[in-house]
């Protein structure tokens, strides 16, 4: 009996430390896969063709969601900026980052009514 509570304990501990690894990783993942480099306009744009295989554009995707986009800055000021996206759509567009840690990531930008920049987050597809 005094096994089973033991390893009762043990699991207990075990799911507890796991849970606050994987939730700290989570939190700090963007910044950790993506905030390696500043954002560099020339190099964006150079690294446009090349994203099918490399991760060139994502190590500037953290500085430049979090230090250069602007919440309400105007659409046109973003695709300026940024060039030509991937993907675009009324409220929304998509620049791909590459092949970054096995999987092919993007930069979300999101844009209101008035083509007003609302939020950005980095996707797997």
């Amino acid at each position: 009996m005094k096994l089973i509570n033991w390893l009762s304990i043990a699991l207990a501990a075990f799911t507890v430390v796991l849970t606050v690894v994987f939730f700290t990783w989570w939190s700090m993942k963007d910044r950790i896969a993506f905030g390696s480099d500043k954002f560099d306009q020339v190099k964006w744009m150079q690294a446009a063709p090349a994203i099918q295989t490399e991760c060139k554009r994502g190590d500037m995707a953290y500085d430049l969601q979090q230090h250069i986009l602007a919440i309400g800055s105007p659409r046109d000021a973003v695709a300026v900026l940024l060039g030509r996206p991937s993907y675009e759509d009324a409220h929304s567009v998509e620049y791909d980052l590459g092949k970054c840690m096995h999987v092919y990531h993007g930069l979300l930008i999101y844009f209101d009514e008035n083509n007003r920049l609302t939020n950005s987050r980095i996707s797997s597809h």
